[in-house]
């Protein structure tokens, strides 16, 4: 699977290409913003036309990555859904979700675009604590071994910007798994003061591939 396989508070955990996070001995897959629905979102709020395949795509790539890994728990870390109106999935989505989400434990963590889909069924919390391990959607200082989202960090290679996984010694950001998701930029003030020295950035793509954290010039 071309995964980054690393410990956090002694769970094995693998980062995927795809930006999902996969952790073997507890059958579980983790995603992070999702934001399905930006593109009708934008279209309603602000006029603005973006060709309306994300869904898609990322309902297609959570499916492979479900069949991969065999997982029988999926954790969705907040904002899956651009907004509440975006929950309200079209007939072919909602029973392409409710497919993968059939005889599986599925949690949903509350994130600030959605705050629960209630709807779909599953599990809705604020936060999950699962072994060693606690899932939320924002980081929070001085936690350990947690892993969040919401920031959608990425890193420049290149040229390039492409999303990451944040791992340190505490804790893991995880990238938003969306195809319509921004980023910032992983040495942002914001980011760098939530991870330890000596943090990595794990990169999407091909292959999931680590790298030190960059820093912002003059850091260091």
């Amino acid at each position: 699977m071309n995964a980054y396989t690393f410990t956090l508070s002694g769970a094995a955990l693998a980062a995927l290409p795809s930006g999902a996070l996969h952790w073997a001995a507890e059958g579980c897959l983790v995603v992070s913003d999702l934001h399905l629905g930006r593109s009708e979102r934008y279209a309603r709020r602000a006029g603005a036309l973006l060709p309306p395949y994300e869904v898609d795509e990322t309902l297609a790539r959570l499916d492979a990555d479900i069949a991969a890994t065999g997982a029988g728990m999926v954790i969705c870390l907040g904002d899956t859904f651009d907004d509440l109106r975006a929950a309200e999935l079209g007939e072919a989505h909602a029973l392409w979700l409710a497919r993968l989400m059939a005889g599986r434990r599925w949690v949903w963590i509350e994130g600030n675009h959605d705050p629960g889909p209630v709807a779909l069924g599953g599990e809705h919390r604020a936060d999950l604590r699962l072994g060693p391990l606690t899932f939320r959607h924002v980081a929070e200082t001085g936690a350990g071994g947690e892993v969040s989202g919401h920031y959608h960090p990425k890193a420049r290679l290149a040229g390039q910007a492409r999303p990451c996984f944040l791992v340190d010694r505490t804790r893991v950001i995880m990238p938003a798994y969306g195809t319509y998701t921004g980023g910032l930029n992983c040495s942002d003030p914001t980011l760098a003061g939530l991870m330890a020295p000596g943090a990595r950035a794990v990169l999407t793509g091909r292959v999931a591939r680590a790298v030190p954290m960059p820093q912002r010039k003059g850091d260091g």
